[in-house]
């Protein structure tokens, strides 16, 4: 059962289960941040338990479900049916993969006016594989990854990715200390004036916290981490 953690005002992170990703195990993680108008932002929902449920009831009505790249959507839907108003937001360059949702609306480099008092945002491009909106949420400092930073932990890895697995985690340096990219991802990124662009929008936000969808994530010092994790594409 997935339980919610506050790591600042305004905003909480949940666990969700490991997933399989071709044949990797993958950790989820999504975030709410309540917004001044006191409706709930939920950015890449996990798995929706009864006690999920209930605890994200108690803390308001989910308004805005954020998918923000096209490998976090797998359960938008059941979020989508527990709380039917909730306006869904992708990024348009996923469209065809989302034609099965009712999206509503499309994320871009600027916040909308829905919640631009509380989260900034901006996209990184420049990736045939993958393009991705990445936001911070103002009150707490907090800089939110999904796939551009994975800092898997030596435990982790020691119980899901044995073996040659563990040597390929390491040689993409997706754990700590690192949280870099993926390696495939770092190798392909061929528009880096745009990913560039990107970053300095990041480093302009001086996080103190990094959320990432896939490992241990930052409490302190992310600005830091932002500029370590991310020195191939500086």
């Amino acid at each position: 059962m997935a339980t919610l953690e506050q790591i600042g005002p305004d905003i909480w992170i949940a666990e969700g289960p490991v997933v399989d990703f071709y044949s990797f195990a993958y950790p989820t993680r999504m975030v709410i941040a309540r917004l001044p108008d006191a409706g709930l932002w939920v950015w890449s929902p996990i798995a929706l338990d009864p006690g999920l449920r209930d605890a994200v009831a108690d803390l308001g009505t989910p308004t805005h479900l954020v998918s923000p790249n096209r490998l976090h959507h797998l359960f938008l839907a059941d979020w989508a049916r527990t709380w039917p108003e909730a306006r869904i937001w992708a990024l348009p360059s996923v469209a065809k993969k989302l034609r099965k949702l009712a999206i509503t609306d499309w994320l871009d480099d600027d916040p909308p006016s829905e919640w631009a008092e509380a989260i900034d945002q901006t996209v990184f491009r420049g990736n045939p594989l993958l393009e991705e909106a990445v936001f911070f949420h103002k009150p707490s400092g907090t800089a939110i990854f999904t796939d551009l930073t994975e800092n898997f932990s030596e435990d982790f890895l020691k119980t899901h990715w044995r073996g040659w697995k563990h040597w390929i985690a390491r040689l993409w340096r997706i754990t700590e200390p690192y949280g870099e990219a993926p390696l495939e991802l770092r190798l392909t990124w061929f528009g880096r004036a745009e990913g560039r662009r990107a970053l300095e929008k990041v480093r302009g936000w001086q996080p103190e916290k990094v959320v990432m969808a896939h490992g241990n994530w930052i409490r302190t010092g992310g600005t830091g981490f932002v500029e370590k994790s991310f020195h191939w594409l500086a």
